[in-house]
């Protein structure tokens, strides 16, 4: 039993009568004291009392606060006016058998799937996923119709003629639960802080198998609300829901659905429970060592052409020590398969979807490098660090206006001698203009891009052959600059030698100078 104010009597009469459970009644009586959610619901035995008092339930008054632990059921100690002489007056008729009631407005809510044999279900879901927390958030979705049932109990409190209440001040059915099922949770996992905001989060989504029929109504008055969606099993969403009772004046909602309304013979049902960890953001540098090793899976019409890519090797390891459900891979530019990536390496980043495990000292993180760069001798990792989501979007930033280093075998048709190379040495700031390149024309739109080389310089091999060696902006295509790309490329190689050349290799040279948010372990 739980005390009330005097302007609640004729509340919670109406939704006693109504079939409604105790902590409905508390939300409506805009009851914001948690604790009054958290006491247990009415015992087997004491509600048997209470059956055979006469099938109804008192509604007694006191002057103190109980001193012994108080039952959450429905019969709600309300104040006595004064000149009261018994309690006579207070009584408020349960039928036969109502323990076993659903109550019409939380759907079973806030009645046994709040309860600890919930909690406990709740808990082995936890314990049996392994994840690494200190904390977690309790997030909670409702069935459609419960918004509908809602109304059903505002319009049954508030059209009592002289209450001044606001809709506002009621509990909602989601928070209500919530401050049961937290401080439950709490109990069961020992040490494990139940917050508002963390890193780990337990979804529980409450269904019920009549929410089409409890909506069905609403489909009629407001149409334009429910419009069917590819990835929607059911038109009646939370969202629709809450649109069209907006819309829809209570005269009109009452000609369509009953108030009170009939008592449901089915409670809501927990389907599933899932656990969700935010996204961990890992970063480092790799080199590439291989020239038939792309960046990321190639693949070409659905079928893969190379056996692994750099994303795979260092992915592979990474997901297995996170325990991650899966990964997006990113980097600070690209090199196409046949290039390897030299110097300091190229800096990349992870986000791992749903982890597992999350905490890594410096000494994990080093061990955890040192076993992918011994998995494969075509790739080799260094600085490998957890990071910040902020961290990893610097990565993009400005990726244009880096300057990249790269030395390329070049071919040549005609015959030249270390001397028809000198005047490359000179060159400074050299502007070409790149049509997109016929090889990426397929997944980048068709442009005119300027690039500027800042700077050349060659060593001469024989006849055919010499190292070109350049410094350019970021975002240069090399390999079109050597070979002229049928003339999309101007000026070009070939060009200025006055001679067909193409090219035969091709390193790009990163600096670590390049990218700054990165540390060294």
């Amino acid at each position: 039993m739980l005390p009330l104010k005097e302007k609640d009597k004729p509340i919670a009469r109406k939704l006693l009568t109504a079939g409604c459970c105790a902590r409905c009644v508390l939300r409506f009586c805009c009851v914001s004291t948690q604790a009054s959610y958290r006491q247990p619901l009415q015992a087997p035995k004491y509600m048997e009392t209470i059956s055979r008092a006469n099938n109804a339930a008192v509604i007694e008054t006191h002057e103190d606060p109980p001193n012994k632990r108080p039952k959450l059921d429905r019969s709600v100690t309300l104040p006595q006016s004064e000149g009261d002489a018994s309690t006579s007056a207070n009584v408020v008729p349960i039928s036969k058998g109502e323990t076993s009631c659903v109550c019409p407005v939380c759907l079973g809510v806030l009645q046994e799937l709040c309860g600890v044999i919930q909690a406990k279900k709740v808990c082995g879901t936890i314990k049996s996923e392994d994840y690494q927390f200190d904390t977690l958030v309790l997030s909670v979705s409702l069935p459609a119709q419960l918004c509908v049932r809602e109304v059903i109990g505002s319009l049954l409190t508030f059209r009592e003629k002289g209450l001044a209440l606001d809709k506002d001040d009621v509990i909602q059915v989601k928070e209500a639960f919530k401050w049961v099922m937290q401080n439950l949770l709490l109990k069961e996992l020992s040490g494990v802080a139940v917050v508002t905001k963390s890193t780990f989060e337990v979804g529980v989504e409450f269904n019920h198998p009549d929410t089409d029929a409890d909506c069905h109504f609403l489909a009629a008055a407001c149409p334009d609300c429910f419009k069917p969606t590819k990835n929607k099993q059911s038109v009646f969403t939370r969202m629709a829901v809450i649109k069209a009772l907006e819309k829809i004046p209570d005269a009109t909602f009452l000609r369509q659905y009953p108030c009170p309304p009939a008592q449901p013979t089915r409670c809501c049902y927990l389907p599933d429970i899932q656990c969700l960890h935010l996204s961990v953001f890992i970063a480092g540098r790799y080199n590439k060592f291989c020239r038939s090793l792309p960046q990321t899976p190639w693949l070409i019409d659905g079928e893969r052409r190379m056996e692994s890519s750099v994303e795979e090797l260092i992915a592979e390891h990474v997901l297995s020590a996170f325990r991650a459900a899966g990964f997006n891979f990113s980097s600070s530019g690209r090199e196409d398969v046949d290039v390897r990536t030299l110097g300091t390496g190229r800096p990349f980043a992870m986000e791992l979807l749903n982890p597992h495990r999350s905490r890594f000292s410096r000494a994990e993180m080093k061990q955890l490098q040192e076993t992918i760069n011994k998995s494969s001798e075509k790739i080799r990792v260094r600085d490998l660090q957890i990071v910040s989501r902020e961290a990893m979007s610097r990565m993009k930033e400005g990726e244009e206006d880096k300057s990249k280093s790269y030395t390329a075998l070049v071919w040549t048709h005609k015959s030249i001698q270390e001397e028809d190379l000198a005047f490359i040495h000179n060159i400074k700031d050299l502007v070409v203009d790149q049509k997109t390149p016929l090889r990426v024309l397929h997944r980048r739109a068709l442009a005119v891009r300027p690039r500027v080389i800042h700077s050349m310089s060659t060593r001469f091999l024989d006849s055919h052959h010499f190292y070109l060696e350049l410094k350019t902006q970021a975002g240069t295509y090399i390999k079109e600059f050597v070979h002229g790309d049928f003339g999309r490329t101007k000026p070009n190689m070939c060009q200025l030698l006055n001679s067909d050349t193409d090219i035969l290799e091709l390193d790009v040279e990163v600096r670590k100078m390049c990218i700054v948010f990165f540390g060294s372990i």
